[in-house]
């Protein structure tokens, strides 16, 4: 069976933000689930074009995560997505996900 896709993609002017960002996440998470992390997207501010994101799995202590976010989630968006203006990431980092206490100087 030949797979059609649809010829708008995920900049079908149609939709709204919200939609045109999860269908382009749904094309990037199987990247980041490679490595055994994934993407959940918690908000989008239509207006101002913030998406708000929540990294998990191995992203929450992968030191790399702040630049796969930035130089590639985010950068993916602002290409695919007219609107989007920054993305960044919502999760809390506790100190079971870092496997130790706090340590202040």
């Amino acid at each position: 069976m030949e797979r059609v896709s649809d010829p708008a993609g995920p900049n079908d002017s149609s939709d709204s933000l919200s939609t045109r960002v999860q269908a382009t996440l749904d094309v990037i998470r199987p990247v980041i689930q490679a490595d055994n992390g994934d993407i959940m997207l918690r908000s989008v501010n239509e207006e101002s074009g913030l998406v708000e994101v929540e990294l998990m799995g191995a992203c929450v202590t992968c030191p790399a995560s702040n630049q796969t976010l930035k130089a590639g989630v985010e950068r993916i968006l602002k290409d695919r997505v007219e609107g989007v203006t920054e993305v960044v990431n919502v999760g809390v980092v506790t100190e079971e996900d870092i496997g130790g206490t706090a340590v202040s100087l």
